[in-house]
Protein backbone atom coordinates (compact mmCIF):
# COMPACT_ATOMS: atom_id res chain seq x y z
CA UNK A 1 0.00 0.00 0.00
CA UNK A 2 1.32 3.42 -0.93
CA UNK A 3 0.38 6.82 0.44
CA UNK A 4 1.45 8.43 -2.84
CA UNK A 5 -1.18 9.95 -5.11
CA UNK A 6 -1.20 11.99 -8.28
CA UNK A 7 -0.87 15.70 -7.47
CA UNK A 8 0.63 16.87 -10.75
CA UNK A 9 -1.81 19.78 -11.03
CA UNK A 10 0.13 21.56 -8.24
CA UNK A 11 3.33 21.66 -10.27
CA UNK A 12 4.39 23.92 -13.13
CA UNK A 13 6.42 21.00 -14.53
CA UNK A 14 4.66 19.67 -17.64
CA UNK A 15 3.94 15.99 -18.15
CA UNK A 16 6.93 14.35 -19.83
CA UNK A 17 6.74 13.59 -23.51
CA UNK A 18 8.23 14.47 -26.86
CA UNK A 19 5.97 17.55 -27.15
CA UNK A 20 6.42 18.81 -23.57
CA UNK A 21 6.90 22.56 -23.53
CA UNK A 22 8.24 24.53 -20.59
CA UNK A 23 5.96 26.96 -18.82
CA UNK A 24 6.56 30.66 -19.27
CA UNK A 25 8.78 32.37 -16.70
CA UNK A 26 6.61 33.18 -13.68
CA UNK A 27 6.58 36.86 -12.69
CA UNK A 28 3.98 36.69 -9.91
CA UNK A 29 4.74 37.42 -6.27
CA UNK A 30 3.91 34.62 -3.82
CA UNK A 31 4.97 33.19 -0.48
CA UNK A 32 7.88 30.96 -1.46
CA UNK A 33 7.45 27.41 -0.10
CA UNK A 34 11.19 26.80 -0.62
CA UNK A 35 14.14 28.66 -2.10
CA UNK A 36 17.89 28.56 -2.11
CA UNK A 37 20.19 31.36 -0.93
CA UNK A 38 23.59 31.43 -2.62
CA UNK A 39 26.40 33.72 -1.46
CA UNK A 40 28.42 35.42 -4.18
CA UNK A 41 31.35 37.81 -4.12
CA UNK A 42 30.42 39.13 -7.59
CA UNK A 43 26.68 39.74 -8.03
CA UNK A 44 27.05 40.93 -11.63
CA UNK A 45 29.00 37.84 -12.75
CA UNK A 46 26.57 35.55 -10.94
CA UNK A 47 23.49 37.22 -12.41
CA UNK A 48 24.98 36.98 -15.90
CA UNK A 49 25.63 33.24 -15.53
CA UNK A 50 22.26 32.44 -13.98
CA UNK A 51 20.34 34.47 -16.58
CA UNK A 52 22.32 33.74 -19.76
CA UNK A 53 23.37 30.19 -18.86
CA UNK A 54 20.63 28.73 -16.68
CA UNK A 55 17.66 30.68 -18.06
CA UNK A 56 16.62 32.54 -14.91
CA UNK A 57 15.42 36.15 -14.92
CA UNK A 58 15.87 38.90 -12.37
CA UNK A 59 12.64 39.29 -10.41
CA UNK A 60 14.03 42.14 -8.31
CA UNK A 61 17.25 43.37 -6.74
CA UNK A 62 18.50 45.32 -3.76
CA UNK A 63 21.62 46.91 -5.31
CA UNK A 64 24.87 45.53 -3.99
CA UNK A 65 23.06 43.22 -1.55
CA UNK A 66 20.66 40.73 -3.10
CA UNK A 67 19.23 39.59 -6.44
CA UNK A 68 16.07 37.46 -6.53
CA UNK A 69 16.13 35.17 -9.58
CA UNK A 70 13.39 32.91 -10.91
CA UNK A 71 12.57 30.63 -13.86
CA UNK A 72 9.27 28.83 -13.38
CA UNK A 73 6.97 29.15 -10.38
CA UNK A 74 8.70 27.77 -7.27
CA UNK A 75 12.19 27.96 -8.83
CA UNK A 76 13.49 30.83 -6.72
CA UNK A 77 17.15 31.65 -6.07
CA UNK A 78 18.43 34.48 -3.89
CA UNK A 79 21.95 35.60 -4.74
CA UNK A 80 23.33 37.49 -1.75
CA UNK A 81 26.54 39.48 -1.58
CA UNK A 82 29.32 37.86 0.46
CA UNK A 83 32.96 38.69 1.00
CA UNK A 84 34.03 35.23 -0.22
CA UNK A 85 32.65 31.97 -1.59
CA UNK A 86 33.77 28.37 -1.08
CA UNK A 87 36.81 27.38 -3.12
CA UNK A 88 35.14 24.13 -4.23
CA UNK A 89 31.60 23.07 -4.93
CA UNK A 90 30.01 21.13 -2.06
CA UNK A 91 28.72 17.58 -2.47
CA UNK A 92 25.21 18.94 -1.89
CA UNK A 93 23.30 20.09 -4.96
CA UNK A 94 20.18 22.07 -5.83
CA UNK A 95 18.04 20.53 -8.59
CA UNK A 96 16.00 22.61 -11.00
CA UNK A 97 13.43 21.05 -13.33
CA UNK A 98 13.49 21.66 -17.05
CA UNK A 99 11.96 19.81 -19.98
CA UNK A 100 13.88 17.36 -22.11
CA UNK A 101 13.90 19.67 -25.14
CA UNK A 102 15.75 22.33 -23.09
CA UNK A 103 18.67 20.17 -21.94
CA UNK A 104 20.94 20.66 -24.96
CA UNK A 105 20.36 24.41 -25.24
CA UNK A 106 20.95 24.93 -21.49
CA UNK A 107 24.18 22.92 -21.72
CA UNK A 108 25.34 25.02 -24.68
CA UNK A 109 24.40 28.29 -22.96
CA UNK A 110 26.24 27.39 -19.75
CA UNK A 111 29.33 26.30 -21.68
CA UNK A 112 29.27 29.54 -23.71
CA UNK A 113 29.10 31.72 -20.60
CA UNK A 114 31.44 29.62 -18.46
CA UNK A 115 33.50 26.93 -20.22
CA UNK A 116 34.11 23.87 -18.08
CA UNK A 117 31.02 24.44 -15.93
CA UNK A 118 28.97 21.49 -17.22
CA UNK A 119 29.12 17.75 -16.60
CA UNK A 120 26.70 15.57 -18.52
CA UNK A 121 24.02 15.07 -19.56
CA UNK A 122 23.51 11.62 -18.08
CA UNK A 123 20.46 9.43 -17.68
CA UNK A 124 19.49 8.32 -14.17
CA UNK A 125 17.90 5.12 -12.81
CA UNK A 126 14.83 7.21 -11.80
CA UNK A 127 13.99 8.21 -15.39
CA UNK A 128 15.52 11.68 -15.69
CA UNK A 129 18.25 13.22 -17.80
CA UNK A 130 20.47 15.31 -15.54
CA UNK A 131 23.15 17.91 -16.16
CA UNK A 132 25.43 19.07 -13.36
CA UNK A 133 26.49 22.71 -13.50
CA UNK A 134 29.01 24.44 -11.25
CA UNK A 135 28.18 28.15 -11.02
CA UNK A 136 30.63 31.02 -10.46
CA UNK A 137 29.75 30.83 -6.74
CA UNK A 138 30.74 27.13 -6.75
CA UNK A 139 27.14 26.04 -6.24
CA UNK A 140 26.33 22.60 -7.64
CA UNK A 141 23.13 22.94 -9.70
CA UNK A 142 21.48 19.93 -11.34
CA UNK A 143 19.21 20.60 -14.29
CA UNK A 144 16.84 17.64 -14.37
CA UNK A 145 14.33 16.66 -17.06
CA UNK A 146 11.92 13.76 -16.81
CA UNK A 147 12.17 11.40 -19.77
CA UNK A 148 9.03 9.99 -21.40
CA UNK A 149 7.79 7.07 -19.33
CA UNK A 150 8.31 3.62 -20.82
CA UNK A 151 6.40 1.07 -18.71
CA UNK A 152 8.71 -1.70 -19.98
CA UNK A 153 11.94 0.10 -19.02
CA UNK A 154 14.38 -0.63 -16.23
CA UNK A 155 13.59 2.83 -14.85
CA UNK A 156 9.89 1.86 -14.55
CA UNK A 157 10.86 -1.31 -12.69
CA UNK A 158 13.15 0.71 -10.39
CA UNK A 159 10.31 3.09 -9.52
CA UNK A 160 7.74 0.30 -9.09
CA UNK A 161 10.12 -1.48 -6.69
CA UNK A 162 9.82 1.47 -4.29
CA UNK A 163 6.05 1.86 -4.69
CA UNK A 164 5.95 4.60 -7.32
CA UNK A 165 3.71 3.76 -10.24
CA UNK A 166 2.96 6.01 -13.21
CA UNK A 167 0.25 8.59 -12.73
CA UNK A 168 -2.90 8.42 -14.80
CA UNK A 169 -2.57 10.12 -18.15
CA UNK A 170 -4.72 13.08 -17.09
CA UNK A 171 -3.99 15.56 -14.34
CA UNK A 172 -6.37 16.32 -11.52
CA UNK A 173 -7.19 12.78 -10.47
CA UNK A 174 -6.57 13.35 -6.76
CA UNK A 175 -9.96 11.90 -5.83
CA UNK A 176 -10.08 11.42 -2.07
CA UNK A 177 -6.89 13.44 -1.51
CA UNK A 178 -8.18 16.74 -2.88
Amino acid sequence: MSDHYNAFEMSPVPAPGPDATPPEPFHGIYGMPAFVTIPTSDLAESVEFWTRGLGFFELFAIPGTLVHLRRWAFQDVLLVHAESVPERAPAMSFSVACVLSQVDSLVEACRAVRPGSVDGPRDTPWNTRDVEVITPENARIVLTAVKPFDPDSQEARNLAAIGITPPDLGRGDNGEHA
